[in-house]
């Protein structure tokens, strides 16, 4: 306790500090290794979140170092006597780089580490970072540094005549041998079988990854040659940054052959770890065409700090269990948001007759959303188990949506979950241009008045439907078809502030992202293992309704698998929500806009069209505001999901931001109607 009230030093205390330590490098009594911890202990703010503290301690010993010729000299020492005695190979090729294990491995390593902490070999520069940088949570502050102050220190560590040429070449000779494995392991990744089913060009052309084998080995040689015989120029490098491109090439038709090919854990890990190689080979070429050690240069410079940083981060966060899982959640996103983004392509229009075909869909959706609505009403009066009630539900919603989705019409909120996949995957391609950014913004737009037709069309017939066949039913009956006391309770669970309708639209946001994760999921496997094909070809279903009809139903099951099982799976959700709830006693619970709107029209009837304009307008805000929470949860999720799987930072989103309000203030009705200019004859993608 007595640490949570610890004064906090004050800035002079901390520079004091930061000078003492660097003071103490000019003691030879202590290895370099325990000087270096000494000055990242002084350099740590007091929390992990204080980055300005960080920052302005970074500063400072930035300006002490460059004014004093003595702590300079000192520190340089030091810093290049720690890694010339310690082997640098493993720092340089593993760090920051997805170990080649298994999850499962990884987590059982972690746990007995717990147990029995893990024993570090201070031979190797890979172990010292766990002394160094002893907190779990130093990767915080490190990051808060701005990457200019990282140049400047590196540039202050450059070596002059103080230091001998036979330890820098041992140095760099380290440098060499990690790039030689890096060449080798990326070339064995490029000819795993997984990569090259979805790419069959590896095999039947020059690979460029078992070119980059050859190649590398031809500049390490020619780089040590030239290190032994000063008047050789040696390899510059630039042809091996060539091949690398061509390898990148074979990535990304790669990951689109997976698009239709499907993809499972194992390709999406080695597409991961490739790529992560092939950028770490980059980085060490770049410092060793510029001759890093010792005449550094800025292209070297700022390689060698990427590397830094990337190793620190993923040392650091080397042994917690949540880096771990989301490490494996991330290479799961990112097996299903690609096929999640393709189907939402089918969610945009980009043209005027699109826009309006989409409410057509949403219309028709409507009507059926009025009688799935009306028969969940009756199914609540039956007399039956809370498990017989949940299935009831889920039926009705998993086989209504799958007639919707058959019959392609739209439901609205089924939208924001495949579209934000979508908007994710252009701006993980190229982020930052400014071409993409145009073009994000138009797909956005494209979204956002699709969206609102999608509601439109959904809202505006399925609460007509609703009050048509309530007081169809009522006249039939002789007898109002919905008592008054159940229509007084729909109406109370659209009250938006005097009831949990809003808490329980965002947990049918939560699964409408689910789902939409869901529809990648089958849309991958029906690619990856070829269902649709193995079903066409089934004896049993060739005997049953003949050999054409098992194709077209095989052709079917192969583009519609991910729809159906999404709409059929979202629908389980939305039925077994509220029986859940109860049997744990957790006010769990599902609200809907388009079936919110049928309720309201069902309340109106029960109440013999008698409610007063109050209650109306009170239960009318209470179905946007669930609309408005379905659409924002959901998409807000699927966006989260996408952009964090492919990697896009979210720095990248501000200019992005800046382009939205810029085409909101010069062409506000784009985000609500198809402008006359814009494809008029377009195909339905975007």
């Amino acid at each position: 306790m007595s640490a949570l009230f610890r004064k906090k030093p004050t800035q002079a205390e901390r520079f004091d500090a930061i000078r003492r330590a660097l003071g103490s490098f000019g003691s030879g009594d202590q290895d370099s290794l325990t000087h270096l911890v000494a000055l990242y202990d002084a350099l740590r703010p007091s929390r992990p979140t204080d980055i300005s503290i960080a920052v302005e301690n970074f500063e400072e010993a930035l300006t002490m170092i460059e004014t004093d010729p003595v702590f300079r000299e000192n520190v340089r020492r030091h810093f290049l006597s720690s890694f010339e005695s310690r082997n640098l190979v493993t720092f340089l090729t593993d760090s920051g780089v997805l170990p080649n294990t298994g999850f499962f491995s990884e987590l059982w390593r972690i746990v007995t580490n717990r147990i029995l902490p893990e024993v570090y070999d201070e031979r190797y520069w890979k172990d010292c970072l766990h002394r160094v940088f002893h907190r779990p949570t130093d990767w915080m502050w490190l990051e808060g540094i701005p990457p200019e102050f990282s140049r400047r220190f590196w540039r202050l560590m450059e070596s002059d005549d103080s230091y001998s040429k036979l330890e820098i070449r041992k140095i760099i000779d380290q440098f060499l041998e990690a790039v030689l494995i890096l060449a080798y392991r990326i070339s064995a990744l490029g000819v795993e079988p997984e990569l090259v089913r979805v790419n069959p060009e590896v095999a039947e052309f020059a690979s460029p990854f078992l070119a980059l084998a050859s190649e590398v080995h031809r500049f390490v040689e020619s780089y040590r040659a030239s290190i032994v015989d000063q008047e050789l120029t040696g390899d510059d490098g630039r042809h091996v940054l060539v091949i690398l491109t061509q390898c990148r090439d074979v990535l990304r038709r790669a990951r689109r052959g997976a698009m239709t090919k499907g993809t499972n854990l194992r390709l999406t890990f080695i597409l991961a770890r490739c790529e992560q190689s092939l950028d770490r080979l980059e980085s060490l070429m770049e410092m060793l065409s510029a001759r890093f050690l010792p005449d550094v240069r800025d292209a070297g410079l700022k390689a060698w700090s990427t590397v830094v940083r990337e190793s620190v981060r993923a040392e650091n966060k080397r042994n917690s269990v949540i880096a771990l899982c989301s490490r494996l959640l991330s290479l799961l996103a990112l097996r299903v948001t690609d096929n999640a983004a393709k189907t939402g392509e089918h969610y945009i229009a980009t043209s005027r007759t699109q826009y309006f075909r989409m409410w057509r869909s949403a219309m028709g959706a409507g009507l059926i959303i009025g009688a799935l609505a009306l028969f969940k009403i009756f199914a609540s009066k039956f007399d039956t188990s809370l498990a017989n009630q949940a299935f009831l539900y889920s039926m009705n919603y998993g086989l209504g949506f799958v007639l919707i989705y058959i019959l392609h019409l739209t439901i609205a909120t089924k939208q924001p979950a495949m579209t934000a996949q979508t908007i994710a995957g252009f701006l993980g391609e190229t982020p930052g241009k400014k071409a993409k950014l145009d073009h994000v913004a138009d797909l956005t737009a494209a979204v956002s008045r699709t969206q609102i037709a999608a509601i439109m069309g959904n809202v505006v017939v399925a609460f007509p439907t609703a009050v048509a066949l309530g007081a169809l039913l009522s006249s039939l009956k002789g007898a109002p078809a919905i008592d008054a006391e159940k229509g007084l309770h729909l109406l109370q669970t659209l009250y938006p502030f005097s009831s949990l309708a809003i808490p329980h639209a965002a947990v049918a946001g939560v699964f409408l992202f689910l789902a939409g994760l869901i529809s990648g999921y089958f849309d991958n496997k029906a690619a990856y293992e070829r269902i649709g094909e193995r079903l066409a070809r089934a004896p049993w279903l060739r005997g049953l309704i003949g050999q054409a009809n098992a194709v077209r139903i095989g052709g079917y099951v192969d583009r519609n698998l991910g729809g159906l099982a999404g709409n059929f799976f979202f629908g389980v959700m939305l039925g077994s929500a509220g029986t859940i709830g109860k049997i744990f006693g957790l006010p769990i619970d599902i609200r809907h806009i388009a079936f919110s709107s049928a309720n309201f029209g069902y309340a109106l009837v029960a109440s013999d069209f008698t409610l007063p304009y109050a209650v109306m307008v009170r239960a009318a805000t209470g179905v946007a505001l669930i609309g408005v929470t379905n659409l924002a949860v959901s998409f807000a999720l699927a966006l989260w999901v996408a952009l964090a799987s492919r990697g896009v930072e979210y720095r990248q989103m501000k200019p992005l931001l800046r382009e939205l309000w810029q085409r909101f203030r010069t062409q506000p009705g784009s985000f609500f109607l198809p402008l006359r200019s814009e494809n008029p004859s377009g195909s339905g993608k975007s």
